[in-house]
């Protein structure tokens, strides 16, 4: 396979991974751990097929790029001003805790200083993908407990980048503590200067230049109307600021996607932009992960296994001590508390971005990063028993404690019967939604993005927020009373889940479903909805219309799109 190793390369990090991440979604265990894996079965370190360092390398710089990107992307000021004061001091607090801890243990692993600080940060931050996911399974996003890890997070996204931006400007002071070389203090102060002149520079250029030519950009290419180009605009965006961030100023290739991610996420297009980038964002995440696992050694397990237990242990009871502690501190329940703890008990992504500067810098060495991997690819493992084991604890609330609702709002039933059910409320949901309002129909909503539930509420217009292929959220609209399902999500295989669900809990219930190909109104109608709309084949009937009349007009009942029949060969 030499002749093509990049096309080896991705065939089989993406085949294993998906093979690996099944596994471990099977076992309810995160697919990250899984992606893990399978970077460890193509590494150098076990046998059989070994993968390119150098282009997994590469293909992870394009996974880290979007991930900060994404990062970015959701990146709010004003939700992170809207915490609790003391949430903000906190979060620092636990970084504080855990990256001392760390680091100290690492000093007594036998690794230097500038070792031991990068290996101390490594374990204090959370995966954020981890944590979300997890608060996604409990249905808790929509809490006050969803809104104050995303908060967390946040602060902690916050902080890692401080960290790529100091790590670099301090590595040389470090180097020479370790080897005990003298150093210019001046130099130290001349190169700090110049990182933060650089860094200011870089930053006003963005607020001043990229906070007006990139929503401009993004805005010229949406208004042409295609889907494509929009697409190819978001990426070019990310990874063009990330490149002249690089090539420009000096800055990393992670905190310039940031950037990038921030200042767009100020735009009314940041969510499609979000929703555009996924696919592949989410691929070259996994390549990431994929490269990351490649690089560990599993003979840590054996040859290491005291300072990798004592790794575990810092971030699986320190992290979750600190941040429970905290966060009664803070004003929050028992359980809030118990949530956050188990969430923080585990360490990804950023970890791996701050392990691999380390590295570049000559800071950390290869025994200090199968440390952090094996410690993230073991507290990954524990965290869906961790968090399986603090939903059974249910604590009592101590008197006179304010009690937060166990309930997400997505499990509170609705009261309407004989009524319809509309998904997703996007371009096309709002228009259905206008309509029957207009008609004075009862209906309910089902939406999953925390912007459209909130103006929902506003209009006074009932509202499940969740994804309706949760049976949970099905459920709480009622659906074996309902009358009349809509589904106006752009998603195919998802809508045909959907269908599916409702169709055996409601037999007699009209679903309409909405389509962009032949292949998926036949996906839809194979699953039992009983219409399904095309887009292509509504606006090709109406200008037919308006140029001939309703008489001209093809038959309803011809178009597989608009009709219970097959499509046309």
């Amino acid at each position: 396979m030499t002749n093509a190793p990049l096309i080896s390369m991705l065939v089989i990090g993406l085949g294993l991974a998906f093979v690996f991440g099944t596994l471990a979604h099977r076992l309810k265990l995160s697919p990250i751990a899984g992606y893990l894996m399978a970077g460890v079965a193509v590494g150098p370190f076990t046998p059989g097929f070994i993968g390119d360092s150098s282009i997994a390398q590469q293909l992870a710089d394009v996974g880290v790029i979007l991930l900060m990107f994404g990062v970015g992307l959701h990146f709010s000021l004003k939700d992170l001003l809207s915490l609790k004061k003391a949430v903000i001091p906190s979060v620092f607090g636990q970084v504080a805790v855990s990256a001392s801890l760390g680091a100290a243990a690492a000093w007594l692993f036998g690794l230097g200083i500038g070792a031991a600080i990068v290996f101390g940060m490594c374990l204090s931050v959370a995966s954020t993908v981890v944590l979300l996911r997890t608060m996604q399974n409990r249905r808790l996003l929509d809490t006050e407990r969803g809104r104050l890890a995303i908060g967390w997070l946040i602060v902690q996204d916050f902080i890692t980048v401080l960290a790529l931006v100091l790590i670099p400007v301090l590595a040389e002071w470090l180097k020479a503590q370790d080897s005990g070389a003298a150093f210019d203090a001046g130099r130290l102060v001349q190169t700090l200067a110049v990182t933060f002149g650089t860094l200011i520079a870089f930053v006003v250029f963005m607020m001043v230049v990229g906070r007006r030519t990139i929503p401009a950009i993004l805005h010229y290419v949406a208004h042409s109307g295609s889907r494509e180009l929009f697409r190819l605009a978001v990426l070019s965006v990310a990874l063009g600021v990330a490149f002249l961030a690089a090539e420009l100023f000096g800055v990393s290739f992670a905190l310039g996607a940031f950037f990038a991610g921030m200042i767009l996420s100020e735009s009314q297009l940041s969510a499609r932009a979000a929703e555009e980038s996924l696919p592949l964002r989410d691929a070259f995440a996994v390549l990431f992960f994929v490269s990351i696992g490649m690089l560990f050694n599993p003979l840590v397990l054996v040859n290491d296994t005291l300072a990798l237990a004592v790794s575990v242990a810092i971030v699986i009871v320190v992290n979750g001590a600190v941040a429970y502690s905290l966060t009664r501190l803070s004003g929050y329940s028992v359980e809030t508390a118990l949530v956050m703890a188990v969430g923080l008990a585990q360490i990804g992504e950023f970890s791996f971005i701050l392990a691999d500067l380390g590295i570049g810098l000559g800071l950390l060495t290869e025994r200090g990063r199968d440390l952090i991997l094996g410690t993230s690819i073991l507290t990954i493992l524990a965290n869906p028993f961790l968090v399986a084991l603090a939903t059974r604890i249910h604590p009592a609330h101590p008197a006179g404690e304010p009690v937060e609702p166990d309930t997400p709002p997505e499990l509170h039933p609705t009261a309407l019967s004989h009524h319809a059910i509309l998904v997703g409320y996007g371009r096309v949901g709002s228009l259905i939604g206008r309509a029957l309002k207009d008609r004075h129909e009862r209906f309910l909503v089902i939406e999953d993005a925390d912007r459209l539930v909130l103006s929902l509420r506003e209009a006074r217009i009932e509202v499940i927020p969740g994804n309706a292929v949760d049976p949970h959220v099905l459920e709480a609209a009622n659906i074996k009373e309902a009358r009349l399902l809509l589904i106006a999500i752009p998603n195919g295989f998802e809508a045909g889940q959907i269908v599916q669900q409702s169709r055996a809990r409601n037999p007699q219930l009209h679903i309409i479903a909405r389509a962009h190909s032949n292949d998926e109104v036949e996906y839809l109608l194979r699953l039992s909805a009983d219409d399904v709309i095309m887009g292509e084949r509504e606006i090709a009937r109406g200008m037919i219309e308006q140029a001939y009349g309703q008489a001209d007009a093809a038959p309803r009942a011809a178009s597989p799109a608009l009709a219970g029949s097959a499509p046309p060969p």
